[in-house]
């Protein structure tokens, strides 16, 4: 009776964001993916992303870049807390400045 249970294999949950799979969010571009999110970071998408919060994205595309293949990038440290998570940034590592240390986190693609 035991050789006839057939052991499963473990399934993942695939990640959606409003019926949209992660690779499709990637391939997205920054206007169609404004039209995804909801009503307050749209607003601040259509207004412009100010120069902090530029700065932080460009730093995360970096330290993307820079990383070898298959490993996680180096963290970056920032004082921003109320940043949008967008899906090219899903992935990286952030340090959070907390007053006096900063916080280790990774950007997760439930975080978008």
């Amino acid at each position: 009776m035991a050789d006839e249970q057939v052991k499963r294999k473990r399934t993942f949950k695939k990640y959606t964001y409003r019926g949209i799979d992660l690779d499709k969010l990637l391939d997205m571009t920054s206007a169609e993916l404004t039209q995804l999110v909801h009503c307050r970071a749209r607003r601040r998408f259509t207004r412009g992303l100010k120069r902090k919060p530029m700065a932080l994205i460009k730093k995360l595309r970096k330290a993307k870049r820079v990383c070898p293949d298959g490993e996680k990038p180096e963290a970056v440290r920032t004082h921003l807390r109320n940043k949008i998570v967008t899906p090219e940034i899903e992935g990286s590592d952030e340090g959070k400045n907390k007053g006096k240390t900063y916080n280790q986190e990774e950007l997760k693609a439930e975080m978008i």
